[in-house]
């Protein structure tokens, strides 16, 4: 009897000493664990298919793009995305004063992507020449929100690209598994953005 009474009062112990680490010291809210890498899939399955057809979206937000066609479409007030399985091409619009420089954009956009739970890795941060204009290009890689069917992550990697014009910054995010090979989609896709 004493050993179960001794039992019971470590047990409601271990769980009242390991409540302080889900909870955050304001407001009780969960705290969101920071994540390691996950490994790249050996055989990953993203792969765009070379005779994949695209089709031009025109967006209510100002700017048109090519998309693969037949991905699932979701659209917000501001933000379009395409998705299909782990590949996916989201476009967000929102108000931005002046045309981001590269100091800017280390100091706030990559600087709040590398603070993400998801194990962010930035590569490389590039300015390049694009349809589109002047734009910026982040390479990164990060881990995937968990399949919804089978509670799977997977490692994936991903560009953003940083568009300006007349008060607006568009910033297009592609990613795909690690390791897929879809340089020339993603070409494609990103030389394809226009302004309206």
């Amino acid at each position: 009897m004493l050993n179960r009474t001794l039992a019971s009062l470590f047990l409601v112990a271990c769980a009242c000493a390991a409540a302080p680490l889900a909870l955050a010291q304001s407001g009780g809210a969960p705290l969101t664990p920071l994540q390691q890498p996950l490994a790249a899939e050996k055989n990953p399955p993203g792969d765009i298919p070379d005779n994949q057809a695209f089709v031009t979206f025109k967006s209510p937000l100002g700017f048109s793009i090519k998309v693969p066609e037949g991905w699932a479409r979701r659209e917000g007030p501001a933000t379009v995305s395409f998705i299909d399985k782990y590949n996916a091409l989201q476009v967000v619009v929102v108000p931005r004063a002046a045309a981001p420089k590269m100091a800017s954009l280390k100091a706030n956009e990559i600087a709040d992507l590398e603070k993400s739970p998801k194990a962010v890795r930035v590569a490389s941060v590039k300015q390049v020449a694009l349809t589109a204009g002047p734009a910026f290009i982040v390479h990164y890689g990060a881990n995937s929100d968990p399949n919804p069917v089978t509670n799977k992550a997977i490692r994936l990697d991903a560009a953003k690209y940083y568009f300006w014009k007349a008060g607006k910054l568009a910033t297009l995010t592609l990613s795909a598994p690690a390791g897929t090979d879809n340089v020339d989609q993603w070409q494609l896709m990103a030389g394809s953005f226009t302004w309206q």
